[in-house]
C-alpha cells in the first residue's frame, strides 16, 4: 500500500524513476485525467539522464494538441520497477492512469479527508 498527501487540493505521490545510475524521488500529481504514464520537467529528464526517444502529439486540459518529448524511463513502487514512457513538458510533474494499471494499482481519493492511498489490485 502507497500512502499520498495533498498540497493545498493537489493529490501527491512520491514515486522513484530513473535511468542509468541516476534515480530520482519527486512527489508527482496524480491525475486521473491524463491517460499516459509519467510526465516530468526538462530539468529532470535532463537530471535523470533520459534521452528523447520519439515526439508525440498530446492533447492538454485545454484541449490544445501539443508535440511533445518522449522518453523512457523506469519506475519503482513498493519495489516493483516497471518500464514507462515519459511525457517532457514544461509542466507539473504527472503520474497517470496507465501508470497505475501498469503497477496493477488502485486508487483511493477522500478530497473531504485529504487522503489517498494506492492499492494493489
Amino acid at each position: 500500500m502507497v500512502q499520498g498527501t495533498f498540497d493545498d487540493n493537489t493529490p501527491l505521490i512520491r514515486i522513484a524513476v530513473g535511468w542509468g545510475q541516476a534515480v530520482q524521488f519527486p512527489f508527482v500529481i496524480l491525475d486521473t485525467g491524463f491517460t499516459g504514464d509519467l510526465q516530468v520537467t526538462p530539468q529532470m529528464a535532463k537530471d535523470i539522464g533520459l534521452t528523447v526517444a520519439s515526439v508525440t502529439k498530446t492533447s492538454i486540459a485545454s484541449g490544445e494538441i501539443r508535440e511533445v518529448p518522449t522518453a523512457l524511463a523506469l519506475a519503482s513502487m513498493e519495489g516493483v520497477v516497471k518500464s514507462v514512457n515519459v511525457l517532457i513538458a514544461e509542466s507539473d510533474p504527472l503520474a497517470g492512469i496507465s501508470f497505475l494499471s501498469k503497477f496493477d494499482y488502485k486508487a483511493i481519493i477522500d478530497c473531504k479527508h485529504k487522503t489517498i492511498v494506492l492499492e494493489r489490485a
